[in-house]
């Protein structure tokens, strides 16, 4: 009796390995692979592609990582409390604050801020800075500026810059129109070596000169405008502000977002050098959008009853 013994496999060479391999792949696919195989730019070209795929989305994890994509937090509600108050607040958001500028406010207490940037409810990544501005413990004084002999709209520039304002302009026959003839500071000249000092966001009063054969001068439009904004462009055409109304409900720290949204006498009509412009302000642009449209159409009104009662009066002549 012939004795069996166990049959045993071959092993396998590893060319026959890269066989069964590549059978297992699809032929189209195969076929693509002996071809960058042999190829070697085409070789080249595929390991430069697979090496920039990989860097790409290698830096685009580290940047993402390093400005912390879309963690974002909301910047809470800084104007009203003490800047130590604020520091607390502030450290649950990692938010660095800095302050950049301080207004005297005697109405506010010292220390508290008065605004902030960005704005409350506003989202911002950690580590972001909020620029603040305080109320000052004591108001700051410096130099009254000397603008006689200064053309109004100079002389209101260099103490707008100084950081003063025109508390009235008061205007005197003169052969010059716009000139400034006098300055006064609680009712005393301010003379070009007085050197008075006042509080920062003191008024000043300017007396003017007014040459009576000039023509009037027509009421800008100061609608959409801060009260800020809108009292500059009123002086600057020898304009008084009149009485000043606020919406009800904006508050201390909102006002000088308010901005005009009418305006009594109606711009581009004209008025006497040192007349008054009322203003009424509120915080809802809706209402200044449809204000400033209906003043535009009353303006265009104005312009052709202006127009017809010139032609009026060529005719007379």
């Amino acid at each position: 009796m012939m004795s069996s013994t166990p049959f045993t496999r071959p092993p396998r060479r590893n060319g026959d390995n890269r066989r069964v391999r590549r059978t297992q792949l699809p032929p189209v696919l195969a076929r693509m692979l002996d071809t960058i195989r042999r190829n070697i730019i085409l070789r080249n070209i595929v390991m430069a592609l697979c090496i920039g795929i990989i860097l790409y989305f290698v830096i685009n994890l580290v940047l993402n990582i390093y400005t912390r994509h879309g963690q974002r937090i909301i910047v809470p509600t800084l104007i009203g409390h003490t800047f130590d108050e604020a520091q607390k607040m502030s450290e649950k958001g990692e938010l660095r604050l800095e302050i950049i500028d301080s207004l005297y406010m005697p109405k506010q207490k010292p220390g508290q801020i008065l605004d902030q940037s960005p704005k409350p409810g506003m989202g911002v990544k950690k580590g972001r800075r909020v620029f603040l501005t305080v109320n000052a413990f004591r108001p700051r004084t410096d130099v009254i500026p000397y603008v006689t002999g200064y053309s109004l709209r100079q002389a209101k520039n260099m103490l707008e810059t100084k950081g003063f304002e025109i508390e009235r302009l008061v205007y005197r026959s003169d052969m010059a129109t716009n000139n400034v003839l006098d300055e006064l500071y609680k009712g005393r000249s301010i003379t070009h070596d007085s050197r008075t000092k006042a509080e920062l966001g003191s008024g000043i009063t300017l007396v003017v000169g007014v040459n009576h054969s000039s023509p009037l001068p027509r009421i800008p439009k100061v609608i959409g405008l801060t009260l800020r904004e809108a009292k500059s462009r009123l002086w600057e055409v020898g304009l008084n502000v009149g009485n000043i109304k606020f919406d009800s409900g904006i508050g201390t720290n909102d006002t000088e977002d308010a901005r005009v949204y009418r305006q009594e006498p109606n711009q581009q009509s004209r008025t006497d050098y040192g007349g008054k412009v009322s203003l009424w302000l509120t915080l809802d642009t809706q209402k200044i959008a449809s204000s400033s449209k209906s003043s535009d159409a009353a303006t265009r009104r104005y312009a052709v009853d202006e127009e017809e009662s010139a032609d009026n009066d060529r005719e007379k002549e």
